[in-house]
């Protein structure tokens, strides 16, 4: 199969996938806030973003190796999945003392540590998974991994909103977290051994292992530099804050997080074409490219114009409590047409080999976003830590787009255009928005302004019919086509 069918096949997959967990995901949240409340909603995050930050501790950008250096031959994947496990095994024993040491240094509270302590089991099983799944991202299949993110969801759900409606509290709630890392590492190591035939085997191959580390260090440094910009404000905002500020600024940071589906989706499937075509076809990476940040152009701006609208009602979904929640929304959503279009910048660099520039860009946003949220949080609290957000991934789009033009031959006159008409149909829609939003249902308002944006953008030639049928096509082939698992021999 043509890597470009698999691209959209996956891509499909993916987003499908994705749709349903995010929906599954945010609907829990949503109950999650509104049953406990925003103090301890800062507290449940604060565990779970403070364990995240550790996470990449074992990981050391483990997963983008095996993804690019299995895509581009096949045949390597059991060596080197059997070394990166050799170094993983130890490495996630000191991360879960060093998670259990410096949260009881921290000094907080006996719920908070017991939080922090279930989410760390959580963070080891869940990086073991990611190796594994890195494996079958090398094949070119995306399925297996797309139905695992749905389950782990419905387990979360089910298992955590139960846990609460008996009377369980916090604890049990993270405990099913646990519960559905443990689905997943089981059932993503048993697709690498049965479906895959790879042997999970550990390899101490020294001269290996030299060569993954020396390959890993700057996926591992960028990785370590993004968990920190991504989860620290978090950290600080409770010590420079409290709890409740934490659980207005989640608010913002989930509705967010929830909406990346689409850029993850779209590059999970890219990335390891990106990396073969940076081998045998310089050309088509550029087309890839661009396309890539046209449709992250398209699909990010009604987004951020609805939800800026109807931000005072989106709130009221977690209750009257998260009312203050309105302005970190706006400030947070305005960042989305960025932290979309950093998606793709992102992964051409590492799939290139241009990893050292994307870690050293990444280290100038996570200085900038430390010392933002130390000048912003105490005088603005969670709105301060929205503000960082913003400023920070303007400047990563920034650095990152500097370094794509030496790449590739990028004509970023062919994404301006687009933007502008998706722009243009975006204010067209908010009008839609605006005066429907006081007569209707959020949620009726958030469909008739979709339906409204993507005919105005049709209507100025921001897509064609055959943009429709294409995106339909790949839908169809995600559910006939078979997966291409032959070897890439352009090595």
């Amino acid at each position: 199969m043509p890597k470009i069918a698999n691209i959209a096949k996956n891509t499909s997959y993916l987003t499908l996938a994705l749709v349903f967990q995010k929906i599954i995901s945010f609907t829990y949240f949503t109950l999650l806030a509104r049953y406990i409340g925003p103090a301890s909603l800062g507290k449940y995050y604060l565990a779970l973003s403070f364990t995240t930050i550790f996470a990449i501790f074992i990981d050391l950008g483990f997963a983008n190796v095996l993804i690019r250096e299995i895509a581009k031959g096949q045949e390597k994947a059991s060596r080197w999945l059997g070394a990166v496990l050799a170094v993983k095994i130890p490495l996630s024993a000191i991360a879960f003392l060093a998670v259990v040491l410096l949260i009881n240094l921290l000094g907080y509270d006996e719920l908070t540590r017991s939080l922090v302590y279930i989410s760390a089991i959580s963070m080891i099983l869940d990086s073991f998974s990611a190796t594994f799944f890195a494996v079958v991202r090398g094949f070119h299949n995306l399925k297996y991994e797309s139905i695992s993110s749905i389950i782990f969801q419905l387990i979360v759900l089910t298992v955590g909103y139960g846990a609460l409606l008996l009377g369980g509290g916090l604890k049990p709630a993270m405990g099913a977290l646990a519960l559905a890392s443990v689905f997943n590492f089981l059932y993503s190591g048993a697709i690498v051994r049965y479906k895959l035939k790879i042997v999970l085997k550990v390899f101490y191959d020294l001269p290996l292992i030299k060569e993954i580390l020396m390959i890993s260090w700057p996926f591992a440094a960028y990785a370590i530099l993004q968990r920190l910009y991504m989860y620290l404000d978090t950290v600080l905002l409770s010590i420079l804050g409290n709890d409740f500020q934490v659980g207005l600024y989640q608010v913002a940071f989930k509705i967010i997080f929830a909406l990346q589906f689409l850029p993850m989706a779209f590059t999970a499937s890219l990335y390891p074409a990106l990396s073969s075509y940076w081998l045998t076809n310089r050309d088509q990476l550029a087309v890839s490219f661009e396309r890539a940040m046209n449709y992250l152009i398209i699909i990010s701006l009604p987004i951020i114009v609805g939800a800026f609208i109807l931000a005072d009602r989106i709130v009221l979904l977690f209750t009257d409590d998260y009312s203050a929640a309105v302005w970190p929304l706006r400030i947070s959503i305005v960042s989305l047409l960025f932290i979309f279009i950093n998606f793709p910048i992102g992964s051409l660099l590492n799939a290139c080999d241009a990893q050292r520039k994307n870690t050293l860009n990444m280290a100038i946003v996570t200085v900038s976003s430390v010392a933002l949220n130390l000048l912003f949080i105490p005088v603005w609290q969670a709105v301060g830590a929205s503000l960082t957000v913003l400023v920070t991934n303007i400047v990563m789009f920034i650095l990152g787009i500097r370094v794509v033009r030496g790449i590739i031959k990028y004509q970023a006159a062919k994404n301006i255009k687009i933007f502008f008409k998706a722009a243009l149909a975006s204010s067209l829609m908010g009008l839609t928005v605006y005066y429907g939003g006081a007569y209707l249902n959020v949620f009726l308002v958030a469909f008739l302004g979709a339906l409204a944006y993507f005919f105005f953008l049709l209507l100025i030639g921001g897509f064609s019919r055959e943009d429709v049928l294409s995106i339909y096509r790949s839908f169809r082939r995600a559910g006939n086509a078979p997966v291409d698992l032959k070897p890439n021999i352009d090595k």
